[in-house]
């Protein structure tokens, strides 16, 4: 598959993770728990998977530390809708965990320090 498309998808599957995981945290409301969950489970595999092609597709290693970093970003922030539904008393705390999270995934981007 051509990297722009990798690229692509990439991208929209964040925004739609994103959208959905802090659309749970500020509703995190029963009735929405199924659809909000379906969707960012959805996004969040298109988005490991693109992100894998890229990695294949631009030659680096899995094994480089800021892939390792960006993985475990996914992981983390996979999670944090789920959470919202559990304990919707730390909603404020998982935002700013959220917002951490992808902070460090975009310096793993540009800087890929390791």
């Amino acid at each position: 598959m051509n990297i722009t498309l990798y690229h692509i998808l990439h991208v929209f599957s964040l925004l739609v993770l994103t959208a959905h995981t802090y659309m749970a945290f500020a509703n995190p409301a029963p009735e929405n728990r199924k659809r909000t969950l379906m969707v960012t489970g959805i996004a969040s595999l298109l988005l490991v998977i693109s992100g894998c092609g890229m990695v294949t597709k631009l030659g680096f290693s899995f094994g480089s530390g800021w892939v390792v970093v960006k993985l475990l970003c996914w992981l983390a922030f996979s999670a944090l809708a789920g959470i919202a539904y559990r304990k919707p008393e730390l909603r404020g705390t998982l935002s700013f965990t959220g917002l951490a999270v992808l902070l460090v995934a975009l310096v793993m981007v540009f800087a890929k320090p390791f």
